[in-house]
């Protein structure tokens, strides 16, 4: 077999060099995009748990409050338990800085306790500068900032935000923290610059040696006093909800990086079908000589392992440059915002390098069984006459409608760990289905054209040809089938998601004007509106009418990310939430509100029931003992494209009842008729104050919706790219397979030139097969596509991301590529078929004489 691979294979790689490199390449791509993205979330997901460890340190327990707040009255508490070795105190805040240049930076604000946070968290130790006060940790307005923040910021002419001021403060040292731009601070001086007297946002206990974990956290919340607004978390527990929340996101972009593998396969089928169809003839000889039917298999697969092999190796070493490139250029968000502003070094794994590279083999192994088969049942006599190729066992379609019907019942089945595994699968069986039933479908529909076309020679010809070589003409297009079906599917997920996405915003952004200060929802309990603020903007002259919002983050799961809790006026829910559903009547005596469709999926919060998880926030929140508890009705769903993790929508006359929490995150403005919007921002920026005028940020209605829009298509602009390399992958699949069938037909093309057919008549019959094959294809393909896209939709997207869309099908778009994809198909048929009708008819015929 080595003798034969390094003569007999070796000399058609040679000869052919450019049709096989196309092979490779088509393998190599699709490995780097799978291996690229595998390494850019792998070092992304490590970076960040890496800050994660850092910023957290090393306790055995933590104490976090629902809302991120902790009454610091349980600190003293919890550090007098005779289990509780120590106990350190931590106040979280998210907020902006603003350096000497006037840029404003996300950052995030640690207040510890210096005498305790170096046994738990070392990273968090402030460290004092070169000249620095010695106890400058304890003085007000001092900071001390980790790498990132120093290279962003500097060290002098630094401002905090709190509200709508700038808080001046003073760099006197660094901490080694890694990760996002961050500062540590005294936990006193922290809460008396952000007015947070009396809370924490944590609590990190390390345990007595030999204290059990288990038991210890079982009585801290069995404990009958114990606040119930408190969670016990474990110390992982942060990675983890990262790793959730994006996991999702990580597994549908490899899914889709690896749709270019797929295709792949089908150009490797495609080459290898031609070089087994103009190597025909030898094989046959081999054959003769002594080779079995089962060597010549091996033979043709080793060269498709060849293929394989060297295509995987360089898409593992081009996966790795672009990762690279990518964490160098774009950091370590890949476009869904799980771990922007993580810069993370490249993590390279052997094994996940090994993975990949094996279904990089494994697809070249898979579109090479085919061609193989073919080697393997030349029956050498005929084929030494040139007679034998083109014969195809015909297969029965049962087979595939069986794979069709397994592919419907698996697109119900449930998700598995929140990865729809279960509908990928359904998406394979119906594009195999759909593959194994086209000779069926081509007889099907071809019986129906021939009596139409029985009175005009050359079509007759073409569809008679298709309608009795239908198997081969179902190898040949089974490539445009499957790239383009993914392509109508791709289309039409993507306009059904644009469409929905802008219904959305319709509805979502009724005012003309939108006021904020806080860009990241992270920020928004540092960087508010005042009441006092709000009710000046409403004064203005020009302002007809103002809405306030006000967002806060609930931890109402210790494992999951937290939720928004939303508080707007609602009027007409029905008008002011693009719902799912109706609203339901609110029973007397309850508070309506409306979850997200995420909150369904992942809270189990159907409408209808009460929400009892939301009771204790607003027990904790209310400025006053309530005698008692607040009851939560769910009264309806609606759809939220911008949080993953869920949202709940409520009353604000409600929320600031319940809270007492005057404050806004975001105003709405309606102007009136004669106003002029940039008038109006002026005023507004005047009403804050000198100096803070630049803390606010302003868009119209159109403004969002093109500055969201935009975003989508740069997100989906790769689906478009993929479409195009799919498309041209199944068009030079047609092209190989006409050359093989060509080839095999030089002795019909000859003879239809003694029968006096001219050259040109020849190839109008050839492109007549081209256009029938390409179009029953598209016709195909379309209608898989459609169906793929009904999964994608329906199935893929709400199980993957908890929220659900309409299905919108683009008819124009879908339309015109199928025509494009005729139209190639023709012409590539056409230009390969120039070859075989260019030879002497003569000679074509004399090899049977």
């Amino acid at each position: 077999m080595l003798a034969l691979l390094q003569t007999f294979s070796w000399q058609e790689l040679r000869h052919h060099p450019w049709r096989n490199a196309a092979a490779m390449v088509a393998v190599m791509l699709g490995v780097a995009l799978a291996f690229s993205v595998h390494l850019i979330n792998a070092s992304a997901l490590d970076e960040f748990s890496q800050a994660v460890r850092s910023v957290n340190g090393q306790p055995d327990v933590e104490l976090r409050g629902i809302q991120g707040r902790i009454d610091e009255a349980l600190y003293p508490r919890v550090a007098r338990l005779a289990q509780v070795a120590l106990a350190s105190p931590v106040l979280e805040i998210n907020t902006y800085a603003q350096d000497a240049a006037g840029q404003r930076v996300l950052l995030r604000v640690l207040g510890v306790d210096a005498l305790v946070i170096a046994a738990l968290a070392p990273a968090l130790m402030p460290q004092p500068a070169v000249g620095a006060e010695r106890m400058a940790i304890f003085l007000p307005n001092t900071v001390f900032l980790n790498a990132s923040a120093a290279q962003r910021l500097g060290n002098t002419g630094l401002q905090l935000q709190s509200a709508l001021q700038l808080k001046p403060v003073k760099v006197a040292g660094r901490v080694s923290a890694a990760g996002p731009p961050l500062a540590v601070m005294d936990i006193g001086a922290a809460q008396d610059l952000f007015d947070k007297q009396g809370q924490l946002s944590r609590i990190d206990i390390r345990l007595h040696p030999g204290v059990d974990r288990t038991r210890f956290v079982h009585d801290l919340q069995s404990s009958p006093d114990w606040p119930a607004q408190v969670h016990v978390a474990q110390p992982g527990d942060a990675q983890s909800r990262i790793s959730n929340l994006s996991r999702a996101y990580r597994v549908n972009l490899t899914v889709l990086a690896l749709v270019a593998l797929f295709t792949g396969a089908f150009l490797v089928f495609s080459v290898l079908s031609l070089s087994v169809a103009r190597r025909a003839q030898q094989f046959a000889l081999l054959a003769v000589l002594g080779l079995s039917g089962r060597e010549r298999l091996a033979l043709v697969m080793w060269e498709s392992l060849a293929l394989g092999l060297v295509g995987s190796l360089a898409g593992v070493a081009l996966g790795t440059g672009l990762a690279a490139l990518a964490l160098r250029l774009l950091g370590g968000d890949l476009g869904g915002g799980f771990f922007a502003g993580v810069a993370p070094s490249l993590q390279w794994s052997a094994w996940a390098a090994v993975a990949y590279g094996v279904l990089g083999v494994m697809a070249a192994l898979v579109g090479g069984w085919w061609p193989a088969r073919q080697a393997q049942g030349l029956p050498p006599a005929q084929t030494l006459k040139g007679l034998g190729a083109g014969l195809v066992t015909r297969r029965s379609h049962w087979l595939g409608i069986i794979l069709i019907a397994a592919g419907t019942l698996l697109a119900r089945a449930p998700a598995i760990f929140d990865i729809p595994l279960a509908a990928y699968v359904s998406v394979a069986l119906l594009l195999l289905g759909g593959i194994i039933t086209l000779p069926w479908l081509i007889a099907l529909l071809l019986n129906q054209l021939a009596p139409q076309v029985a009175r005009h020679p050359l079509p007759l010809l073409a569809v008679e040809r298709a309608r009795r070589v239908r198997e081969s003409a179902a190898v040949a297009i089974s490539g445009v089938v499957a790239s383009l079906s993914l392509a109508v599917a791709l289309t039409v997920m993507v306009a059904s998601f644009r469409g929905s996405v802008t219904q959305w915003l319709d509805v979502i952004l009724p005012a003309e004007l939108y006021v904020r200060t806080a860009t990241a929802s992270s920020a928004g309990d540092a960087a508010y509106f005042t009441p006092e603020f709000v009710q000046a903007v409403a004064r203005l002259d020009a302002i007809q009418k103002v809405t306030v919002q006000r967002s806060s983050q609930l931890l109402l799961d210790a494992h999951r990310p937290a939720v928004t809790l939303i508080a707007r006026p609602l009027p007409d829910p029905a008008r002011n939430l693009p719902l799912v559903g109706p609203a339901l009547a609110v029973p007397e005596g309850r508070i309506g509100i409306y979850v997200s469709e995420a909150m369904v999926d992942l809270y189990g919060a159907h409408p209808g029931q009460d929400f009892t998880p939301l009771s204790a926030h607003f027990k904790t929140l209310s400025p006053v003992n309530q005698t008692s508890i607040a009851t939560f009705f769910i009264a309806g769903i609606w759809r939220d494209y911008a949080r993953q993790s869920g949202a709940v929508v409520m009353n604000l006359s409600d929320f600031q009842r319940l809270s007492g929490d005057q404050r806004a995150n975001d105003l709405a403005l309606w102007l009136r008729a004669d106003a002029d919007p940039a008038s109006v921002q002026q005023a507004i920026r005047a009403v804050a104050g000198e100096g803070s005028g630049g803390l606010i940020e302003f868009a119209s209605a159109r403004e969002i919706r093109a500055i969201s829009l935009k975003i989508f298509d740069r997100s989906f602009a790769v689906t478009y790219w993929l479409q195009a390399v799919a498309i041209a992958i199944g068009l030079f699949g047609v092209a190989a397979s006409f050359s093989a069938q060509v080839l095999a037909r030089r002795k019909e093309f000859g003879l239809l030139a003694h029968l006096g057919l001219t050259r040109r008549q020849i190839l109008t019959v050839v492109a007549l097969e081209g256009a029938a094959w390409t179009t029953l294809g598209a016709m195909a393909g379309l209608g898989l596509g459609l169906a793929v896209s009904v999964v994608l939709v329906h199935v893929v997207n709400p199980q993957s991301f908890h929220w659900t869309m309409d299905l919108l099908l683009p008819w124009t778009r879908l339309i015109a590529l199928c025509l494009a994809v005729v139209a190639a198909g023709t012409v590539t048929a056409w230009l390969a078929g120039r070859s075989a009708a260019a030879r002497d008819a003569v000679l074509a015929v004399k090899e049977d004489w």
